[in-house]
């Protein structure tokens, strides 16, 4: 009985605490000067970086061999178009003997599905690498883009050795 009564006390102190006065005066003093309102523009950097880059051409070369490439239109390509912005250089390195690997350097959206490339496909994979293929792979990747090259060309290009891959805006 007497922890019951000692409870309710607490309880009742408890909500006497609670219920202190309410300051409802304005933060601002009274004054007969008009206000004024000062709005900045958002700070959605993404957006903006992608509204400046839209309609800016990417271009890739490949050991300063520029070439012509047929980009994809989804969110992977406009994501690299902003890192292309300022320049952005790859270092490749060829593997399996049918494509060049190379790091971004940063993480792109992907929405990566099992297809088989062709020669000229440049993909992304696991979100932070590009592939430029000189010959077929079936894999699950991004499609970035096509290199529109033949095979013997792509081959004569990408097959012999690493190759450094320079993305720009136009």
């Amino acid at each position: 009985m007497k922890k019951s009564i000692i409870l309710l006390i607490i309880l009742f102190l408890i909500s006497l605490t609670s219920c202190g006065k309410s300051d409802n005066s304005p933060t601002q003093p009274i004054t007969d000067e008009p206000s004024t309102t000062i709005t900045t523009p958002s700070d959605d950097n993404q957006t903006t970086k992608e509204d400046e880059t839209a309609n800016m051409k990417l271009t890739l070369k490949i050991n300063d061999i520029e070439l012509d490439v047929l980009w994809a239109d989804n969110d992977s390509v406009k994501a690299l178009k902003n890192l292309a912005k300022d320049g952005l250089t790859i270092n490749m390195s060829k593997y399996g003997g049918f494509e060049q690997v190379g790091a971004i350097g940063s993480t792109l959206p992907s929405s990566d599905t099992r297809i088989t490339t062709s020669p000229g496909d440049i993909v992304l994979y696991s979100s932070n690498q590009i592939v430029i293929f000189y010959d077929s792979n079936t894999w699950s990747y991004t499609k970035l883009g096509h290199i529109n090259l033949s095979k013997s060309e792509l081959t004569d290009l990408l097959g012999d050795e690493d190759v450094v891959v320079l993305l720009n805006l136009k």
